[in-house]
């Protein structure tokens, strides 16, 4: 009876819930990941230097490349020139092949996630593949859950209630960075690793049951007269309509880019996506280190850990509130606020200068020291422009990269209007903007390295902290970052 009552409570979660914790599932694996990855095979598996920017660089190259592919395999159907003839898919049964491939590639997600605590080949090796088998699974991953918002929902309102779901589920996930601090010692690695199985075992499973749950949702979607207004928003409810077809004419990937080309809102959202790619890695490549050279002599060293902690739930929290606000006001008017609102504490902060640390800790980690050090106001780290890009509009910019997937949804539903597509190609598109914007990861550190050894005077080696950390700067989020994610 028991059991029976808690499965017919799950069948009763509002799907947005269900779609929302998938953000958890991905959340709980990729931030540990990208705290721990580098240190472990830095550190634990004494990787050289030639075989880690080897990988690095072929990772970059992937990383770039697996978007629009898997995007172009997933959706290539899609892309009908003509009328469907006969046979094709439905909203319904677009919705389930999603929803199928997120209950595969989760699992295998957490598999590949598991291959990097483990050494089984030697460093180098080891390193490019699981890189690379990670990257894969998790931008299948993205795709598909990223699709999912365009195709479950059409009106904005409800995509912005979908998208407040992930948000609450991926600051949740964040908190596995703060579990991580007790289990993380390289010299005893055995309980992190434990700890890496535990959280790898529990996003496998997770993906398996909501997928499921999702899956019976939306085939019971078909026949129930009190369908919720997100599937009928969603084209899940009643007659299956025929969208599409392989048959119907499909289009070649030069065409599909033809028509890109002349889709101008594309091109204006990829340019500008482009500068806040760049802007959000900019931050969380060195904000580590802003907090360690500027705020050194204000801050403990626990506090720094915890700041830094901080720092990947709070954009997640901080849409909580900028989500409603969408909903209210409209999603680009919330996203030309906060980008006037990073040029105002750009411009506050350019003006005010070096001279007042307290402004400082609030504009780099949002904190504000008690006990500023009594003889130095300035602290020793040398200040430079660079610092205008690491403080406390982190947040802002971390959120706003989150806002923008609700702009490519419309311009997913812009692209089937222009096109005269009989289904919108989610997963393709996302991928499109994916291949335009990940330069910005690449810039940022190699830009942001050149700053830093411009205005300090030292080398990438000057100190061993420095040169630790910008080992690591090749690697920007893949989520987001969603952008995812």
């Amino acid at each position: 009876m028991g059991l029976g009552r808690a499965q017919a409570w799950l069948l009763d979660l509002p799907m947005a819930v269900v779609y929302g914790s998938l953000a958890l599932f991905t959340s709980i694996l990729h931030n540990v990941f990208l705290l721990y990855y580098v240190d472990t095979f830095v550190s634990v598996y004494k990787i050289n230097k030639t075989a880690f920017w080897v990988g690095e660089t072929v990772f970059l190259l992937w990383n770039s490349l697996n978007d629009p592919l898997f995007g172009w395999i997933s959706d290539r159907q899609f892309l009908s020139s003509q009328p469907c003839s006969g046979t094709g898919l439905s909203s319904r049964a677009v919705v389930l092949a999603r929803v199928r491939a997120l209950g595969w590639h989760g699992p295998l997600l957490a598999l590949s996630f598991l291959a990097f605590w483990v050494p089984w080949a030697p460093a180098g090796l080891q390193f490019l593949l699981c890189l690379c088998l990670y990257d894969g699974f998790l931008t299948l991953v993205d795709l598909h859950h990223h699709a999912l918002l365009a195709d479950l929902a059409l009106s904005s309102h409800d995509r912005t209630h979908l998208n407040f779901h992930c948000s609450l589920f991926s600051a949740a996930g964040s908190l596995s960075v703060f579990a991580s601090y007790a289990f993380w010692n390289k010299e005893d690695f055995s309980s992190f690793r434990a700890f890496c199985v535990a959280l790898a075992a529990g996003s496998g499973l997770g993906f398996l049951g909501a997928t499921q749950l999702l899956r019976r949702q939306v085939e019971a979607a078909r026949g129930d007269p009190g369908c919720s207004a997100l599937a009928v928003d969603g084209g899940l409810c009643g007659k299956e309509l025929l969208v599409g077809s392989e048959e119907a004419g499909s289009i070649t990937l030069g065409q599909y880019l033809q028509q890109l080309a002349r889709h101008r809102n594309f091109l204006w959202f990829v340019g500008m996506d482009l500068v806040q790619v760049f802007h959000c890695h900019f931050n969380s490549n060195f904000f580590p280190l802003f907090l360690e050279h500027l705020l050194s002599d204000h801050i403990s060293l626990s506090m720094g850990s915890f700041l830094l902690g901080i720092s990947y739930v709070a954009p997640h929290l901080n849409n909580l509130y900028f989500l409603p606000l969408c909903q209210r006001w409209g999603v680009y008017t919330v996203v030309q606020g906060l980008f006037l609102l990073k040029l105002g504490l750009s411009l506050l902060m350019l003006l005010a200068g070096p001279d007042h640390p307290g402004l400082l800790c609030l504009f780099i980690a949002r904190y504000a020291p008690a006990h500023p050090h009594p003889h130095n106001s300035v602290p020793s780290f040398h200040w430079c422009p660079c610092s205008l890009s690491a403080g406390s509009n982190r947040v802002f910019t971390e959120g706003t990269c989150k806002l923008l997937t609700l702009v490519i949804t419309d311009l997913v539903d812009e692209d089937l209007v222009l096109n005269h597509r009989k289904q919108a190609a989610s997963a393709l598109l996302f991928g499109m903007v994916a291949l335009v914007t990940k330069p910005g990861q690449t810039f940022a550190p190699l830009l942001g390295t050149w700053l830093l050894c411009f205005y300090t005077g030292e080398g990438l080696g000057g100190t061993a902290y420095l040169a630790q950390k910008l080992t690591s700067l090749g690697s920007g989020s893949s989520e987001g970052e969603n952008g995812n994610q």
